[in-house]
């Protein structure tokens, strides 16, 4: 096996090397920044950039110039760093529809066998527990996880300074005389681009930028320390790296996950511990799979023989022979992927390898780039290079060989709709067994860039514009059913739920064994006050083993609106069963309790969602309804503080609440929330409502 034949050989390079340095039991500090171009950080050359702790660590470290991801999306990356197996062994291709597999070894498995405390925490949920990667970790902190369904485009992360807070208190109470494994993951530079201040006055025309420095403000207290202490410092190994990089518009792509050029696949590599290397700006080729074998090697832990990857070590050492060596490790090849277009969108699968500064990549109109003469990609060479083209496939024939078709699984709809809440918008969608050029991703680049195109516009506050754009997207491509599903949360927010309804049974025409279309399309059915069809159609999907949740879901609010209460409690009974950490199953029995007039059962059931987690906000509201009514003003107002806290839009419930007081001739009682929601919406959303409330207010006055 071809990954077998490079290790051992990576064996032998890392153990000829006399000089080079290793200690037992250090520390290891796994730090991974999401969508990080290599090119964004000072010490990579960006002198617009605001990045003093990365760049105090690369200098205090080394510096990898030549470091290259296999994937660009955050989980199959984030599976080759931790396994040090390329995403044709570990069976990780993509966000949605994988898991990684019980049998691999990972960095944390291997370190916890010898006695290393672990712990991982990360910052976004395609990095959520669910998927696999925490194996091996004694903590795996992915709290933030939201129990709730975010809606269209809105993000669900983490905000690094959190993240690395929690990092380091663990470290700090963990013991002293264990060592740990810790791994850090941050989000800040992924798309919506939203830098906090006061990065986004210093960066107004560039707020990627802007986000990257917030990354690195956020990573200041944990790393500063670290490098400051130098050779009297607490022994301890840093890697920082990045998942993938971000095309911000090269080559038509607008942000990653479509295509694989150097804007995505370049990332940075930073590697620290004075006490083994001295400072220096390594030449050598690295790739994400060297990172464990190179962290084992530093520990003088043996490398496990099914690593694709080979130990960094001399390079890290700069020792006098490593120059040869490189020009040896030049001939190994960096495989990498994007298959997210194929799987999401069917289009055609996008392969491809690196070797002796040579790059292809395998699609209906091949490529071929010489990047030490052309970095940018612009001159394609495989019509003229027809023999080296020839060559370099098969080579990547080679690596790929256990490959296969991807196995690819049916996401479940609460993950979909997730991920979808983060920008990565997919379907499940019948693969074809031919491509041709009109199914090239660069020749459909344009299409994402519409989609990204619609976000913008929602996020920018202009639906009506957002609407139009998504239209046109579908009317380009009517067969992409991501198009479709964007259009229907679309329609449904501008109030045309008819028209979301069309655009989601397109969908399901196009993808019937999709549960995220089918849940949404039973939803907004119950929604139009069809609750029966929303039944009848969800039901054959709720009998499939295992039942999706957001399935069972969908079908019990369905049920409950169609007055079959009863069975409704049962089949979300049935979903906590699969699921019960699950707060918003607990939310939604205690909606069907109202729903059938039971305020005991179902404050009972909002509270323990809340005990599950305490930012639940639908859960908070609806107690805030249910104190009111009781006549304990404090309590609701508490509980409505809450749930704005959680989610700013509950203040739309909060104002139908306070009118609906106010129409029922209760204005004392209106008085107080009205007064809430004055002082909590946004002016921009809600200034004729809020001029309403204020002039009510005044008058009561």
């Amino acid at each position: 096996m071809f990954s077998l034949v490079l290790a051992a050989s990576a064996w032998r390079w890392s153990r000829s090397e006399s000089t080079a340095r290793r200690q037992p039991g250090l520390n290891v500090l796994l730090i991974t920044i999401d969508t990080l171009r290599a090119d964004a950080l000072g010490a990579y050359g960006n002198s617009r950039a605001s990045t003093p702790s990365i760049d105090r660590l690369a200098a205090a470290g080394v510096r990898f110039v030549d470091a290259h991801a296999h994937n660009v999306t955050t989980l199959p990356s984030h599976a080759n760093i931790l396994s040090g197996t390329y995403p044709t062994d570990h069976g990780v291709r993509d966000n949605a529809g994988f898991r990684f597999p019980a049998t691999v070894d990972t960095l944390a498995t291997l370190l916890k066998a010898r006695g290393y405390r672990t712990a991982a925490f990360v910052s976004a949920f395609p990095l959520d527990s669910r998927f696999g990667l925490d194996r091996g970790f004694d903590v795996y902190d992915d709290s933030f996880v939201d129990a709730q369904p975010r809606p269209a485009f809105l993000e669900q992360e983490r905000r690094g300074s959190e993240t690395v807070a929690l990092a380091q208190r663990w470290i700090d109470d963990g013991r002293k005389d264990q060592p740990y494994f810790c791994w850090l993951h941050l989000y800040e530079p992924h798309f919506p681009y939203a830098p906090p201040e006061p990065f986004a006055s210093r960066f107004p025309n560039d707020p990627y930028l802007g986000e990257v420095a917030a990354a690195d403000a956020a990573l200041a207290p944990l790393v500063e320390p670290i490098t400051s202490a130098g050779r009297d410092g607490r022994g301890t190994l840093v890697v920082l790296t990045a998942d993938h990089g971000e095309s911000l518009g090269e080559h038509g792509e607008t942000t990653h996950g479509i295509l694989a050029y150097e804007a995505t696949l370049r990332i940075p590599l930073i590697v620290f511990q004075p006490e083994l290397f001295k400072p220096r700006v390594a030449p050598e080729p690295a790739r994400h799979v060297d990172l464990l074998p190179t962290i084992l090697d530093a520990l003088s832990i043996h490398l496990p023989d099914s690593l694709a990857g080979r130990s960094l070590l001399p390079a890290l050492a700069g020792t006098s022979d490593a120059h040869a060596r490189a020009d040896a490790a030049l001939t190994e090849p960096i495989y990498f992927e994007a298959l997210s277009g194929n799987l999401n969108r069917g289009w055609a699968p996008l392969r491809g390898v690196i070797r002796n500064g040579m790059k292809y990549i395998e699609l209906p109109i091949p490529e071929l780039y010489d990047l030490q003469r052309d970095p940018d990609e612009q001159h394609n060479l495989a019509q003229s290079q027809p023999q080296r083209v020839e060559q370099m496939q098969a080579l990547l024939d080679t690596i790929r060989a256990p490959d296969g078709r991807a196995d690819h699984r049916t996401e479940t709809a609460d993950a979909r709709q997730r991920l979808h809440s983060l920008g990565y918008m997919s379907a499940a969608v019948t693969l074809p067994t031919r491509y041709t050029a009109s199914d090239d991703p660069k020749r459909l680049i344009g299409l994402d860039a519409l989609l990204q195109d619609v976000v913008r516009l929602y996020l920018a506050g202009d639906l009506r514009a957002a609407i139009t754009r998504c239209r046109q997207l579908v009317d380009r491509r009517p067969t992409m059913a991501v198009s479709l599903l964007e259009l229907a949360h679309l329609e449904r927010e501008s109030g045309n739920l008819p028209g979301a309804i069309d655009a989601l049974r397109r969908a399901a025409a196009l993808t019937p064994e999709d549960t995220q279309t089918i849940s949404l399309l039973g939803a907004y059915l119950t929604q139009a006050g069809r609750a029966r069809e929303a039944v009848d159609l969800l039901e054959p999907y709720g009998r499939r083993e295992p039942p999706d949740l957001q399935v069972l879901t969908s079908r019990a609010l369905a049920l409950a609106a169609a007055g079959r209460p009863s069975e409704a409690l049962s089949a979300l009974a049935q979903a906590r069963q699969q699921d019960p950490t699950n707060a918003m199953l607990r939310v939604e029995s205690g909606t069907v309790y109202l729903m059938a007039g039971d305020r005991l059962r179902a404050r009972g059931e909002f509270e323990a969602a809340l005990a599950l987690n305490r930012n639940v906000a639908r859960a908070h509201s609806s107690l805030g309804v249910i104190t009111a009514e009781d006549g304990r003003t404090d309590e609701a107002i508490a509980h409505w503080r809450q749930a704005l806290n959680a989610d700013p839009r509950e203040v739309s419930k909060l104002l139908a609440f306070a009118e609906f007081l106010r129409r029922r001739g209760h204005e004392t009682d209106a008085q107080p929330y009205l007064e809430l929601f004055v002082a909590s919406a946004s002016p921009q959303q809600y200034a004729r409502e809020i001029a309403r409330a204020r002039h009510w207010l005044v008058q009561r006055q």
